[in-house]
């Protein structure tokens, strides 16, 4: 077999994977970044939970979605910005708008928030989406959602006040995407994740609640965040 029948071959193996609709449902439901778990996907498709996992079997064989295991949950994301591309593509052969995900998350809560010991919530979303932007986190080559801290990371961490040595030395994984609750999509977990709450705490850029995960952003934070990340509201 030559290398232009294989390529046929695996376009084709793809389109019928993305063809059947429950399956297309469910690809779709993924294109605004977001994770959902396989029972979540199921009701958008509207297939039985174990349809949808055989659904996502073949779509994960394909490399159309990914997935992350945290705790007992399955977060299912959509397999790339390629992907994405050729989804949006398709839909230029299509009319109509599709329904997005609107979290139901009290707004205290969704705004910025503790998960565990990091920082979660609208918050810790754009801190990961701007250290991923600015290169201080690259991938794992150990796990498909563990990260390492790049000599970039590394000198802007350090100037910021985190002793990144020691934060490798812990006995917990470095830095790795941690699905958001609200969000659905990644902020930082991890030693990093910890570190980086530690010092928001100690540089008043954020004020624990005392009844709730809640963080409220300080206007020092906000003017601080902006400056050292470039993090706008």
């Amino acid at each position: 077999m030559d290398v232009e029948s294989r390529v046929d071959d695996e376009v084709s193996q793809i389109a019928a994977a993305i063809g059947e609709p429950a399956r297309a449902r469910m690809l779709y439901c993924l294109v605004d970044g977001r994770a959902r778990t396989s029972t979540e996907l199921s009701v958008v498709a509207d297939i039985s939970p174990a349809t949808a996992s055989a659904h996502l079997q073949r779509l994960r064989t394909q490399r159309l979605v990914t997935v992350l295991a945290q705790g007992r949950h399955r977060y299912y994301s959509l397999g790339g910005a390629n992907v994405a591309a050729a989804l949006e593509a398709l839909s230029v052969l299509t009319s109509g708008s599709r329904e997005v995900f609107v979290p139901n998350t009290p707004s205290r809560l969704r705004t910025a928030r503790t998960c565990y010991d990091h920082i979660a919530g609208v918050l810790g979303v754009s801190l990961h989406q701007r250290f991923r932007e600015l290169g201080w986190l690259s991938d794992s080559t150990v796990s498909n959602k563990a990260y390492q801290v790049t000599v970039r990371g590394t000198e802007a961490l350090e100037a910021l006040g985190i002793d990144v040595e020691a934060t490798r030395k812990q006995r917990r994984c470095l830095a790795y995407a941690c699905v958001d609750w609200s969000e659905r999509r990644p902020h930082i977990g991890g030693a990093v994740g910890a570190a980086l709450l530690n010092l928001a705490l100690k540089r008043k850029w954020v004020i624990q609640d005392l009844d709730s995960r809640a963080l409220t952003i300080t206007k020092h934070g906000r003017r601080e965040m902006l400056a050292r990340f470039g993090l706008h509201d």
